[in-house]
């Protein structure tokens, strides 16, 4: 009976209910479940005592469950279908040339759909036209502004851009000017500087290379400089290294350079009495800056730090030799005193125009030094070693006792 029951069920939801719901059989249909389910279970089982009585009640409940689903199916099925039809209207009214907006959310094709009447659809569709124009011409007035803009800023930075490169231009022209005039002036009356360049053969192809470069920021710095020296190669051959590393560097300026270059050596041109060779080697140690001296700098980049070869080179040609008092003014705190080409030509530079050593040895790396001397040299250089045997870990126990014996000295003396 159970299952009786349940097969009919599933029967009535599936066809009965909504073949009534879509036809308007909903007053017919009660009865007819009725006798349906009546006469089914007769059928099915002719033995059922007639104490038996079915739940009608229950069968109410089920068959208006069925109503109500089968009557919202049916209602979400007409709502889909009127929008539908909505959105095809609006799209012929579009098409027929009346005032229709392009694009419309469901939140408005629901309240037009609630419209009572066509004119009121029509006022509504009008007021969102008119919105959407409106929306329309701000956004494209906005486009405007922004591309005005952006066209307004372009112009002014070309126009500044333009005015700065031509200012630049002018300036550089200028400025180059005078200093090729003061180099111009420097090579009649200027006093010399001699960069000796026989010493291709001590070095490598590498190492030939950055003395080059070296040279070629030593020659910039001297063509800015207020009072330039006229700077001479000697013993510069062609078609050497160093004349290869310098087209590259210049290329077509190099022939334009106010530079005095030749093949001869330095005792042929000026007298032996006023040159001197600076070199890291020599036992005399400069004092002063003489204008009246031609000082020379051999021009080596010496990575593997051969000493004596400038000073030999000097002492056989018979000059004299000096070296920068670094010791003297700097606490010097490891590795060679020898300095770059262009760390020498800013040095020479500076104690031509002022004679003075601190700013001229400003110069130096600061990794070689560690300040100026300002102390007696003694206590300086107690310090210093103190400072490098804590730093490279020497003595470490003859620097523990010490500190061990002062440290009961004190205690005894308390």
């Amino acid at each position: 009976m159970q299952s009786a029951n349940m097969l009919l069920k599933r029967i009535v939801r599936s066809s009965v209910l909504p073949f009534a719901a879509q036809h308007g059989m909903k007053k017919d249909l009660f009865p007819l479940s009725r006798t349906l389910s009546l006469s089914l279970c007769l059928k099915q089982d002719n033995s059922c005592s007639p104490s038996e009585k079915l739940d009608l009640d229950a069968w109410k409940k089920v068959m208006k469950s069925g109503l109500q689903e089968a009557s919202e199916t049916v209602s979400e099925r007409e709502e889909l279908s009127s929008a539908a039809a909505a959105r095809e209207l609006l799209e012929m009214w579009r098409l027929a040339g009346r005032s229709v907006p392009e694009n419309i959310s469901d939140e408005q094709l629901k309240t037009l759909m609630e419209c009572p009447s066509k004119s009121a659809k029509k006022k509504y569709l009008k007021y969102l036209y008119i919105r959407e124009l409106y929306k329309k011409n701000d956004k494209r007035k906005m486009d405007e502004k922004r591309r005005r803009r952006l066209e307004e800023q372009e112009e002014a930075s070309k126009t500044s851009e333009d005015r700065r490169n031509s200012f630049m231009c002018v300036w550089a022209n200028s400025v180059d000017k005078a200093y090729s005039w003061r180099v111009a002036q420097s090579m009649i009356f200027g006093q010399p500087l001699v960069f000796d360049m026989s010493y291709e053969n001590e070095m490598s192809s590498r190492e030939v290379a950055n003395t080059v470069q070296q040279l070629v920021f030593s020659e910039g710095c001297n063509r800015r400089c207020a009072d330039p020296f006229h700077i001479h190669f000697c013993n510069f051959k062609e078609d050497s290294l160093y004349h290869k590393e310098f087209i590259k560097h210049y290329r077509e300026a190099w022939g334009k350079l106010l530079i005095t270059v030749t093949d001869q050596c330095y005792t042929e041109i000026f007298p032996k009495d006023k040159l001197i060779y600076l070199t890291a080697d020599s036992p005399r140690v400069m004092k002063t800056f003489d204008h009246n001296k031609i000082y020379i700098i051999g021009s080596m980049v010496d990575r593997s730090i051969k000493t004596g070869v400038s000073l030999a080179r000097a002492k056989r040609l018979g000059l004299e030799t000096a070296a920068l008092p670094l010791e003297k003014y700097l606490l010097w705190n490891s590795g060679a005193k020898n300095l770059t080409l262009d760390q020498m030509m800013h040095i020479l530079l500076t104690l031509k125009d002022t004679g003075d050593w601190k700013k001229a040895l400003e110069f130096v790396p600061k990794r070689k030094y560690c300040g100026f001397i300002s102390r007696p040299v003694h206590e300086l250089k107690k310090a210093l070693n103190l400072i490098n045997t804590l730093k490279l870990k020497k003595r470490q126990e003859e620097v523990r006792k010490q500190f061990a014996k002062s440290y009961s000295k004190k205690l005894m003396q308390k």
